[in-house]
């Protein structure tokens, strides 16, 4: 393979997205394993129920956590796997077409506004905070931002010279911008929730 190709490899975003999905589907498989086990055994506690405010079971029996008609848990199950294999072809050496980078770019916005959704539900209606969909939300954020602004540096989105420019010098920004995201989810959290109190008090109760 030529030089110039090696150098211009995202090897980066592929690296990324390889934790990335890793994470993601580790988060979908064990929140679709408790589901799997709750609707065996009723009774089943999940191993993810901390206390009163941290914990999946509520998630996981609500109408929020089977908005499609079957538990949220198994899309990441099918999707996850779709990154990896992705970041996997980037760092074989693998070139995607632009239609391929604009039907990504498609998937991680469906999945930022489909998890805007559930912190919102979480937050604001069903009062709890599960482990397992958390770790979802924390990678489903930066991935949305590392997609997006590689296509608009590389162009595969339509966009401006200077919009360009300007999502190139973004990119070194993408954990800054992260962090804030982050932020604006704890900071909601514990103005709705109160929620670092009743975080750490679970916590102090599940190690006694």
């Amino acid at each position: 393979m030529p030089d110039s190709a090696r150098r211009t490899r995202p090897i980066g975003l592929a690296v990324f997205l390889l934790i990335a999905g890793a994470l993601g589907l580790l988060a979908a498989w064990e929140l679709s394993v408790e589901k799997v086990l709750t609707l065996i055994d009723p009774t089943h506690v999940p191993n993810c129920n901390v206390g009163v405010l941290v914990g999946c079971a509520t998630n996981l029996e609500s109408w929020q956590g089977s908005v499609f008609g079957f538990p949220n848990p198994f899309i990441g199950v099918a999707a996850w796997p779709v990154v990896i294999t992705i970041a996997i072809g980037i760092l074989a050496g693998a070139r995607f077409a632009r239609w391929f980078w604009v039907g990504l770019n498609v998937g991680v916005a469906g999945a930022l506004v489909f998890v805007g959704w559930l912190i919102f539900q979480s937050i604001y209606v069903l009062d709890v905070l599960c482990p397992w969909c958390m770790l979802t939300w924390a990678v489903t954020i930066p991935t949305f931002w590392v997609v997006t602004l590689h296509n608009l540096r590389e162009g595969n989105l339509p966009a401006s010279a200077r919009v360009k420019r300007l999502a190139a010098s973004w990119f070194g920004w993408i954990p800054l911008i992260t962090v804030v995201c982050y932020a604006i989810v704890i900071f909601l959290a514990q103005v709705q929730m109160d929620a670092i109190p009743r975080v750490l008090l679970d916590l102090q109760n599940l190690f006694r």
